[in-house]
């Protein structure tokens, strides 16, 4: 079975953390026009990702995607059996090599001790009875029998467990062989189908597209009809009434996307464990990093959005005004945990930025060794590509990914938070100087908002 061994270069981590989240959202936003249809890039997107399963075939709603899975199941438990009899092979190796090692010690011990064996009884016979050299010489002699009696014990159970495990032992690598050649036969074929279908794949988009139904969905009539009636769905839109809410709901939908490669890169450490036997140490350390910024930039939008946790037994039914009153009596306790982030926040990045394994001129600066002057002066493109420099603290796997960005989205998604709180005074306040505007997230409201302010 072929290995795959592959880490993650951090600056790949980075870039698509930043670049993968634009382009989808560049991509969500784009204009459906006409009737949806398949896509041949998106199939081969689907096939290079999720071909051994089949699952381009299933986007094409062609039911011979079914003949991967039995396939691919048949990798799965080939794999499985042959990491049992690796480890049956291993155990059973560790037992033969113990007993040679028995075999290659006693043998010349037992020898050594049969050739001493005349010698000493002839000083034990010559020593007068109950003399001092009659002991010395009588517990040397017993010494040497107990050496050969006992090394002959352990010589005979050694070369049994060598006569009875080298043929478990053939037999097992006998199964780990078989096994192994099961899981690449089958490899092979699904890389031969998924080759054929990288050929076949446009005219099987064409075959699909041709077999689509007349779209049977809502005229543009109808769905003005029911927007009219209020029955459209709440967009983010609706919360935003001035330059931070945007900021919080761009963040938010920015992050949302982290999500997506969250799904890819678990598939690919499943597939590469699994099939390829060949597991990541990027992964897992990779994603719960990435779920913990995403944690803090999203804070400011689930409060922007009100999707955060919160008991409304009371503060539902109250009119705006009460309402705005509660928020500004408990805008207190918020402003200080949120400032409390941030502050806390600020001096955790620089912290990390100065630990003693960072030798970057910015590291230096952080532990105030130069100035700012001399750190902007010393900076270069060698502080990015020499693999000798290192910024700040890094994780302490083999991994190595360096700690201090994270650091540094705490202090963003403090600073998010606060300003979020900024905002929403800000409309707590105009709510009880100008009256009840409408509520926060229906039709209309960010147009109203912005009129009575």
């Amino acid at each position: 079975m072929p290995g795959l061994s592959f880490t993650l270069p951090h600056w790949l981590y980075w870039i698509g953390l930043i670049v993968f989240p634009l382009i989808a959202m560049v991509m969500a936003r784009r204009t459906q026009r006409g009737p949806r249809r398949y896509s041949v890039a998106l199939g081969y997107m689907i096939l290079v990702t999720g071909g051994i399963l089949g699952l381009h075939r299933f986007y094409l709603k062609n039911l011979l995607g079914l003949l991967f899975l039995p396939v691919f199941f048949a990798i799965l438990i080939a794999n499985s059996q042959g990491q049992d009899a690796r480890s049956v092979v291993s155990n059973l190796a560790n037992e033969v090599r113990m007993a040679e090692r028995t075999v290659e010690r006693e043998g010349p011990r037992i020898e050594e001790a049969r050739a001493q064996l005349e010698e000493l009884q002839t000083a034990f016979d010559e020593a007068e009875t109950g003399s001092v050299q009659a002991r010395l010489a009588e517990r040397r002699l017993s010494r040497a029998e107990d050496t050969i009696s006992g090394g002959e014990e352990r010589l005979a159970e050694a070369r049994a467990t060598l006569d009875e495990v080298q043929g478990e032992l053939t037999a097992a690598r006998g199964d780990r062989a078989y096994w192994a050649r099961v899981a690449q036969i089958a490899f092979y074929l699904l890389v031969a189908g998924m080759v054929v279908d990288a050929i076949l794949l446009p005219s099987l988009v064409r075959r699909a597209n041709r077999g689509l139904e007349p779209d049977t969905g809502l005229t543009p009539t109808d769905e003005v009809t029911l927007s009219e009636a209020g029955e459209d769905p709440k967009s983010d839109a609706d919360y935003a009434t001035n330059w931070i809410d945007r900021l919080s709901l761009f963040a938010g939908e920015f992050a949302a996307y982290w999500a997506v490669i969250a799904v890819f890169v678990y598939y690919y450490e499943v597939i590469a464990r699994y099939v390829f036997g060949s597991p990541t140490n990027w992964a897992h350390e990779a994603m719960y990093l990435m779920f913990g910024m995403q944690y803090l930039i999203a804070g400011a939008y689930a409060m922007l959005t009100e999707s955060h946790v919160r008991v409304d037994i009371f503060y539902a039914p109250l009119p705006r005004k009460r309402k705005a009153w509660v928020d500004l009596l408990t805008s207190v306790f918020f402003f200080i945990f949120a400032g409390t982030l941030l502050v806390t926040s600020y001096i955790f990045a620089f912290d990390a930025l100065a630990v003693p394994t960072g030798n970057s001129t910015v590291s230096e600066w952080a532990r105030g060794n130069i100035g700012f002057s001399e750190m902007v002066s010393g900076f270069g493109l060698n502080q990015w590509s020499d693999p000798n420099i290192r910024w700040g603290e890094i994780s302490f796997n083999e991994w190595e990914v360096p700690l201090w960005p994270m650091k540094w989205v705490m202090v963003l998604g403090g600073l998010l938070l606060v300003l979020q709180g900024v905002s929403k005074l800000s409309e707590d306040i105009r709510a009880l100087r100008g009256g009840e505007p409408p509520t926060r997230g229906t039709p209309g409201a960010a147009a109203e908002l912005r009129g009575n302010a």
